[in-house]
């Protein structure tokens, strides 16, 4: 708070990722509304922060800044501009197809730029690539076989005819692909990623990440492409979206370039600083208490509370007011799933390029490929090169990958030493035929906890604990964490704005808040 005007109104904010970020950038914007963020850790972005090693760069679990949201989109463009000139990629390539803006920065002179990214996923199954989402092209059918093509029709023909209940995630694939692809593209890297079982986990999971993603979209996208240059953005399955724009040195880039920017309009972001109790009074927050990395603690006043804190963590926080049993049960039981990534620093992979698209050096073209093979565990393999050429120190005669694995805190993989697990891992991408042992340079191993909010268990009674929260007047619960719904990076934005909004105008209905990722104009792909 302002030690001229002890008026002014102070919002604390707790977490430094996108939400909070966001919500600390819009209370400067659009009201007189003094922001202080609260931080736990070191590193600025929450997931969506930039780890560095030895000169590269890691986007830890990879994001591409794509939004069907406008003011989204503007906001982007607004703290960081679209390139307007060829970055180090695109001139070794000699390409010049990408729409750069007018007066845009140039990338190879100036660092706070979005650069242009062509969006390619693939997957990898049965030792060949796979289109990511699964196209109807005849590399396809031939990667299959002719066996595997045939079950794979049939099972999408009675798909069609005998629609299953959606009471789980499993019936929701199979109704949208048929039972044969979803065993072969859905059922093992589901489980990967959760830990349990498609049949056990909900559907609203699937609508809410690959909401009206089916082989029917696909043929609607490949018959519009056949007969139309151009197409309105709105109506493309988002996991269809064939481009989007990216920082130069990657997401914490840009949220790291907010927090200068809340600091210089006069707000405040600690870090290494959590948020330890939640004081609340006749139903609204009065302050809260925090810890610094000295172990010292105090109690800090407050107007409003915007908190993206894991609402396990949050219910836990309340004092002053009883939480009711029930409430205490649902969120300290709502499950998460944690997250490994090994970057290895390769002198190259012994896959080479097999596409039309053209590269540097003949290397694979994706940002990122899904792991369908049974006998390994990585569920997905980040190729940084190929996200940013400025996240590699040396970017022309070296590869920066990341090996994802999900595993949960505790666990044996979450205990393994960091050395045992690198070796693995790399064992796992040499037993598929992805990379040579003796072509790693270096390596590093990095634990995220509570990366992804799961979708079984207590999760289920989540409206009780929404209830009880709703009740705080001044509390709003946004972003992934805060809202226990696995948002990608522009939802939780989205969810900070309409708090913002809401607070501006004194509307203390959270309704709005909690429906951000929940209609249909909000959802993004997998």
């Amino acid at each position: 708070m302002s030690a001229t005007d002890k008026k002014q109104k102070q919002a604390v904010i707790a977490g430094a990722g996108p939400a909070g970020l966001t919500g600390a950038y819009e209370l400067l914007k659009h009201t007189d509304i003094h922001p202080v963020v609260f931080e736990e850790s070191g590193e600025i972005g929450g997931i969506s922060r930039t780890v560095r090693y030895h000169g590269n760069r890691m986007d830890i679990g990879g994001h591409r800044f794509f939004s069907k949201s406008q003011r989204v989109t503007d906001w982007w463009d607004e703290i960081m501009p679209l390139q307007g000139a060829p970055s180090l990629d695109d001139k070794l390539l000699h390409t010049t197809d990408k729409p750069f803006a007018a007066n845009g920065p140039d990338p190879e002179r100036c660092d706070r730029v979005m650069l242009v990214r062509n969006r390619i996923s693939r997957i990898f199954y049965l030792h060949k690539f796979f289109d990511y989402p699964i196209s109807l092209k005849w590399q396809t059918f031939a990667n299959m076989g002719l066996v595997r093509t045939i079950e794979a029709g049939c099972g999408y023909l009675w798909s069609v005819f005998f629609k299953k209940p959606e009471t789980s995630l499993e019936n929701f694939y199979i109704n949208r692909f048929g039972k044969p692809l979803y065993r072969m593209f859905f059922e093992d890297y589901t489980e990967k990623v959760w830990g349990v079982h498609p049949s056990k986990l909900g559907a609203d999971w699937g609508a809410q990440r690959v909401k009206g993603l089916s082989i029917f979209a696909i043929l609607k996208d490949m018959l519009k492409k056949s007969f139309s240059k151009k197409e309105n953005i709105k109506e493309v399955e988002t996991s269809l979206i064939e481009q989007f724009v990216y920082p130069k040195l990657g997401p914490g880039q840009l949220w790291e370039t907010v927090a200068d920017e809340v600091r210089q309009r006069g707000g405040e972001v600690i870090t290494e600083t959590p948020v330890k109790e939640i004081h609340v009074e006749n139903n609204r927050v009065t302050s809260v208490t925090v810890e610094n990395a000295q172990g010292e603690r105090r109690e800090v006043p407050c107007d409003y509370l915007l908190s993206s804190l894991p609402l396990k963590d949050l219910v836990q926080s309340i004092q002053g007011i009883e939480v009711p049993d029930e409430v205490k049960r649902i969120a300290g039981d709502l499950p998460y799933r944690d997250f490994i990534t090994v970057g290895l620093l390769m002198k190259r992979l012994t896959i080479d390029n097999q596409t039309r698209i053209k590269t540097f050096a003949n290397r694979i073209p994706d940002t990122w490929i899904y792991i369908q093979e049974r006998d390994v565990r990585i569920g997905r393999l980040q190729v940084f090169n190929n996200w940013s050429p400025y996240l590699v120190k040396d970017y022309e005669n070296t590869m920066w990958i990341g090996l994802e694995y999900f595993c949960t805190e505790g666990d044996a993989f979450w205990q393994m030493d960091d050395r045992e697990f690198i070796d693995m891992a790399v064992g796992e991408l040499a037993r598929i035929g992805i990379i040579d042992p003796a072509d790693v340079l270096d390596s590093v191993r990095i634990k995220v906890k509570k990366a992804y909010p799961s979708y079984f268990g207590s999760y289920y009674e989540l409206d009780r604990v929404k209830e009880f929260l709703n009740g705080i007047e001044n509390l709003w619960c946004i972003g992934r964490n805060g809202q226990h719904r696995y948002n990608n990076m522009d939802h939780s934005m989205m969810t900070a704005m309409v708090a913002v909004d809401h607070i501006a105008a004194g509307n203390t209905d959270k309704s709005a808040v909690w429906s951000v990722n929940t209609e249909e104009e909000y959802h993004e792909s997998k």
